[in-house]
């Protein structure tokens, strides 16, 4: 006697579920594929984050700077201290300037003009309140002397701010014959030209110098007519 088994498919049970899980139905792979997806997104969207902040600062600092700019007045070529301030001297320029440099505005140019600078700047830098107004002329153990010059005396180049000698010259014509005002025989003494007058109706020039204190009274000492003036390089003009 022969018994046959036949095995009929199980309708009710899901075709793929003899492919095991991740391809029953199709739903656990997709939910663990975007779980890692959402999982490496975390670390870029930090990032940008992050590069949306600094940029943000980047642009707040920038606009603070450019907020705290200021027109003011600079150096257009370079000035020697007792130089007569022009306009000529001067530019406008637009910085950012901190609060303690006493720095002149470009509104103020007008009440600088004419004044006699306290110190040398270059080309370029910054007018400050303490470099005109000639209220450090004299400085600090220097003086000022005034020398009475005929043409011939002195260069006619000769300006405020320029390096000049002042040359003691004994026995010129139509003075008295001095000897040289000092004991060691000084006869040169360098100086740096305050002003340039000429009086009206008289033929001589007065010619100011800023020198040291003890230059200044020897000079005082000599004659008229027997001191002349040198101009040096380096007077920046």
């Amino acid at each position: 006697m022969t018994t046959r088994f036949t095995t009929q498919p199980d309708t009710d049970r899901p075709a793929g579920s003899a492919s095991g899980p991740w391809v029953a139905d199709g739903k656990k792979p997709a939910s663990r594929l975007r779980g890692t997806t959402r999982r490496r997104s975390v670390p870029h969207l930090l990032l940008g984050a992050l590069l949306v902040l600094a940029c943000a600062a980047a642009f707040l600092v920038v606009s603070l700077n450019s907020g705290n700019r200021e027109q003011v007045l600079a150096l257009a070529r370079p000035v020697a201290v007792g130089q007569v301030l022009t306009a000529q001297d001067l530019k406008q320029v637009n910085v950012a300037v901190d609060p303690g440099v006493s720095v002149v505005d470009a509104s103020q140019v007008a009440s600088v003009v004419g004044k006699t600078m306290s110190a040398s700047l270059p080309a370029g830098a910054l007018l400050t309140l303490d470099a005109v107004g000639g209220a450090g002329i004299p400085t600090a153990g220097q003086a000022i002397a005034a020398l009475s010059v005929k043409a011939g005396q002195f260069p006619v180049e000769v300006s405020p701010g320029a390096h000049v000698s002042v040359v003691f010259v004994p026995g010129q014509a139509g003075t008295a014959l001095a000897s040289p005002p000092t004991p060691e025989g000084t006869t040169v003494w360098p100086a740096v030209v305050t002003s340039v007058t000429s009086p009206p109706n008289q033929q001589i020039t007065v010619v100011s110098v800023q020198l040291s204190q003890a230059a200044a009274r020897q000079i005082a000492a000599v004659p008229a007519g027997q001191l002349s003036i040198v101009m040096l390089p380096g007077s920046g003009q």
